[in-house]
């Protein structure tokens, strides 16, 4: 089955025996919008069409906060888009962003382990999990026997939830965030980021 398959959270987590559970885990980790991406994100939401399809709520609203964290990190990681993510004929299909370990090989090298899944829905968030949850599943067995907390991220642009998949525990994030305040948003994802980039550092020193 394809990720796009699944309509419910439930039904992933009676699929593939996940545990789930509620809680705040976001950190504090502070990150400086710079004044050009406020004006610019400005500008789009008061005279732009940002989220008349999922693709315009990617590309407007989800991918340049994504890409302005991902930029004090791209020493590490590549921020993969569209980019299709195969483990089996039941997890198989194409996340909108991954964020994957930069490949010794190059920067056109996918390579794992993989971090961040992201999905994003015009307003169905039940469906948006169901399906980055299976997206983090596939991740996970992906990357073997690498022990790696995965993290997935469901927006609709406006509102952006987090949650997190820990061996067979997945623990959504109850507080979500808003582009309202976007400094609260960022520092949610640079803290997203941060936990990724310790856990490769981890993985190097062991």
């Amino acid at each position: 089955m394809a990720f796009s398959s699944y309509k419910t959270i439930g039904e992933v987590l009676k699929a593939f025996q996940v545990i789930y559970t509620e809680a705040n885990f976001i950190g504090k980790a502070e990150f400086n919008v710079s004044d050009y991406f406020r004006e610019d994100l400005d500008t789009m939401m008061r005279d732009g069409v940002v989220d008349n399809s999922e693709f315009s709520i990617c590309e407007n609203l989800i991918y340049p906060v994504l890409k302005e964290v991902w930029k004090c990190y791209r020493s590490q990681f590549i921020l993969w888009g569209h980019h299709s993510l195969n483990y089996d004929e039941k997890l198989s299909g194409f996340p909108e962003y991954i964020l994957a370990k930069k490949s010794p090989l190059g920067k056109v090298v996918f390579d794992k382990p993989y971090f961040i899944l992201v999905e994003a829905k015009q307003d169905n968030f039940e469906t948006g999990w169901a399906q980055c949850l299976a997206e983090m599943i596939a991740a996970q067995r992906l990357n073997g026997e690498l022990k790696i907390v995965i993290f997935g991220i469901v927006s609709n642009g406006d509102r952006w939830q987090f949650g997190k998949l820990e061996n067979e525990i997945f623990t959504r994030n109850i507080t979500f965030y808003t582009i309202q305040e976007i400094d609260k948003l960022f520092a949610a994802v640079n803290y997203i980021f941060q936990q990724c980039e310790l856990q490769l550092n981890n993985l190097v020193a062991a």
